[in-house]
């Protein structure tokens, strides 16, 4: 694989923040929450940003 350019790497970074923001504010949601079904829609929608970020993340190994 070729490493990636600075341009790659930016956009990357860019990509990870935010999807780490994402995870925090739905997981903050989730634990505010206490509506059960509502709170686990948050918690999912923040473990589905989690994976996103562990896919980005892969990308720079």
């Amino acid at each position: 694989m070729n490493p990636l350019s600075e341009k790659e790497l930016s956009a990357l970074n860019d990509l990870l923040t935010g999807e780490e923001l994402l995870i925090k504010k739905f997981q903050v949601l989730a634990d505010n929450c206490t509506d059960t079904e509502i709170k686990s829609k948050f918690t999912e929608i923040s473990n589905e940003h989690k994976e996103h970020f562990r896919s980005l993340y892969s990308q720079l190994s």
